[in-house]
């Protein structure tokens, strides 16, 4: 996958780049974000949250978890939930393969992996170009959402990881120990 090593060095300049203007005064007004989808629907995060992608591997599952909350994977050390984004947008169960990926992306000061079918792009745009969710459509899925871009006639959803894992920290602050929190923050 040639994502990665795009999002390792993120101050690369991308073929994404060209409406910038020499001085860098549109560059402060341009946003980038990995591209992925669930099912036919497309979302994109922060390219700023994005950690690392890697593809889907067997996990420990936890009791007691949220639906959504598939487990965790240890990486290199640390041990980051896995929240499967189809069971969290009410879409039922990911059926996992070889296939899917994981995206890690890093919350405040916690890393959390993000189960979805496939990255598509890294995309960049005008923050102008954001358009606000419709008020009509709020529900608990689109609550997960900070807005919406259209780019080459797709729109793609924005998926706002504060929100979306909100009820999650709460429940993980109340169950986990201060030691294992300060040795976190360590790695």
């Amino acid at each position: 996958m040639n994502i990665e090593p795009a999002i390792a060095n993120q101050s690369a300049p991308s073929h994404h780049d060209n409406g910038r203007s020499d001085d860098g005064a549109a560059a402060s007004d341009r946003v980038e974000s990995i591209s992925f989808s669930i099912g036919d629907e497309q979302y994109g995060v922060d390219i700023m949250a994005v950690r690392e992608i890697k593809g889907w591997s067997e996990i420990t599952h936890l009791p007691k978890q949220p639906d959504y909350v598939r487990g965790v994977l240890n990486l290199r050390g640390v041990m980051v939930p896995i929240i499967d984004l189809r069971c969290r947008f009410g879409q039922g169960k990911t059926e996992a393969t070889a296939l899917h990926i994981v995206i890690v992306v890093q919350v405040e000061a916690r890393l959390i992996g993000l189960l979805a079918d496939r990255v598509l792009d890294i995309l960049s745009f005008e923050a102008s170009q954001v358009q606000a969710v419709p008020q009509i459509a709020r529900s608990s899925r689109v609550d997960f959402l900070s807005g919406l871009v259209t780019i080459d006639g797709t729109m793609i959803a924005l998926v706002d990881l504060p929100n979306l894992l909100a009820e999650q920290f709460n429940m993980q602050d109340a169950a986990e120990p201060e030691p294992a929190a300060s040795a976190k923050a360590k790695t």
